[in-house]
């Protein structure tokens, strides 16, 4: 099992979009790559796995487990074993994404087989040990009501507009360039009005904003 790394309730991930954390355990000569990412809700959840599946589609197993809500809540948790014997791969990685003191979290552990099996048991252990590895080696943070803010805008004002948006502790969600550039930031809610006012400040009122 992991520990509450910080001791406190409704941990996340601290990974920002796109970020992930990678480590691999070698196995008998079979490789086990596991990628972490935080992911809020089922979606998010398996539009990450599909993601990392595609990245190693000439893998033999991308076995998965996530909970896109709280730490320690099942209501938006799922696993799969990936052709793996049942129950060897998916529930055990579970049982440990659902301990670990973190929410919003999904991960999946690629296996290139070696040529050596390894039973029942070993594969549970190996399985386990990857999100293990995994999972002690992810910053976590607590979390907080989060808002989405998007910006349009001059291309002439992005440079200044990142900056002021790492500033205000956002991310990018989302990016659309036409005519203007569009930007999606997620960031919290209490320190969305500072960032919609630097932005409309930077470009002298000119940026349309919309938040949800």
């Amino acid at each position: 099992m992991v520990p509450d790394k910080a001791g406190k309730q409704d941990l996340v991930p601290a990974l920002r979009a796109g970020e992930m954390v990678r480590t691999e355990l070698v196995v008998k000569k079979s490789r086990f790559i596991t990628s972490v990412g935080r992911t809020k809700g089922v979606d998010a959840c398996r539009a990450f796995v599909a993601k990392i599946s595609e990245e190693f589609q000439d893998a033999r197993h991308n076995c998965f487990a996530f909970n896109g809500g709280k730490a320690g809540e099942s209501g938006f948790a799922g696993c799969s074993d990936d052709g793996e014997p049942h129950g060897t791969a998916g529930q055990p990685m579970l049982n440990i994404v659902l301990h670990c003191g973190m929410g919003e979290i999904c991960c999946v552990v690629t296996r290139y087989f070696g040529g050596i099996l390894l039973g029942t048991g070993g594969l549970v252990k190996a399985y386990s040990d990857s999100v293990r590895q995994a999972l002690l080696k992810t910053p976590s943070e607590e979390a907080a009501d989060m808002e989405n803010v998007t910006a349009a805008f001059d291309f002439k004002f992005q440079g200044q507009i990142m900056r002021i948006a790492s500033e205000c502790g956002a991310r990018i969600a989302e990016r659309k360039f036409g005519e203007r550039a569009e930007l999606t930031f997620e960031v919290r809610s209490d320190a969305a009005d500072a960032l919609c006012k630097r932005i409309m400040d930077a470009t002298s009122g000119k940026a349309r904003i919309a938040r949800s």
